[in-house]
């Protein structure tokens, strides 16, 4: 259902307010450039201090820009599962083609509990889910085990795995539907990720990069992994570089460099990257010819 370079969109903000006209302008960049389907209101989009009315607009704004071009997963994750329901159900009314529906964060539920989160949504509202499952941030982890569970609900279509545990993507290609799709979290190591059964990536570099990113994925996807490595090399420092310090604050960096005007405004507590962080990602972006 989704495979290829699908960025986790920025939130671009101006003088406190969400920035729509540069968010519509970043993503009709995005499909021009070959990106194959779109994230609003994920991590990297800074969800976590949008108000839901914000959240909502992002949403809407970015399914109404991409007019059906390519797929939008609307983030809609939640330590509430109430919560994550009202965003799931919005996001259907909208008109986005998917959930992306994070681990619930901070209660620290167990597997019984994970589970029980997910199988309400679904339940609860019949768009389709794609499970995320990133420990670092939420400190709950899906196991692969409650995975191949969540993978037989109907309405539960894929999984953005960010554990950074390669061997999970056999784990999940073995015990899930054959239809059950496998994307990446972590950009850096979809090489892997991808030679191991998956089928792209929820990718933070392709905010920066979307062409390079697109070749890499379409590389992979050929079998090509020729091309794929040599593209790998050129993405990889500045997929180190975009974490130098804490996200967003380095990706909108980047952009600022890459689309002229571009706005860095970050919402608090995230502040601006520091100096060894530009510097990090300037090199990088002059290694792979973005600026």
């Amino acid at each position: 259902m989704f495979s290829g370079s699908i960025p986790a969109l920025v939130t671009p903000f101006r003088d406190g307010s969400f920035a729509e006209e540069e968010f519509r302008a970043l993503v009709d960049w995005q499909i021009e450039q070959g990106s194959s389907g779109l994230v609003p209101c994920g991590t990297t989009g800074e969800s976590s201090t949008l108000s839901n009315a914000e959240h909502h607009r992002v949403i809407e704004v970015c399914v109404e820009q991409a007019a059906g071009r390519v797929p939008v997963i609307a983030g809609c994750g939640s330590n509430d599962t109430t919560n994550a329901m009202l965003h799931l159900n919005f996001s259907r009314k909208c008109g986005a083609t998917a959930g992306l529906v994070v681990a619930p964060y901070y209660n620290r539920p167990n597997q019984e509990g994970i589970y029980a989160h997910f199988e309400a949504l679904t339940k609860g509202n019949d768009l389709p889910l794609v499970l995320y499952n990133v420990p670092a941030r939420t400190v709950t982890d899906i196991l692969p085990e409650t995975v191949a569970a969540l993978a037989k609900l109907p309405s539960v279509v894929a999984i953005k795995d960010a554990s950074g545990e390669i061997d999970r993507v056999t784990d999940h290609r073995l015990a899930c539907p054959k239809k059950f799709c496998l994307l990446s979290g972590v950009d850096e190591l979809s090489l892997a990720f991808n030679a191991s059964g998956g089928g792209g990536c929820i990718s933070v570099t392709a905010n920066v990069a979307p062409k390079l990113c697109a070749e890499f994925q379409a590389a992979c996807q050929s079998g090509d992994y020729d091309k794929a490595r040599e593209l790998n090399d050129i993405l990889y420092p500045l997929h180190k570089a975009l974490f130098s310090d804490a996200s967003p604050g380095p990706v909108k960096y980047a952009l600022s460099r890459v689309i002229d005007g571009f706005p860095t405004d970050l919402r608090l507590p995230m502040t601006p990257p520091s100096e060894a962080s530009r510097k990090a990602v300037d090199a990088a972006l002059e290694g792979a010819s973005l600026v």
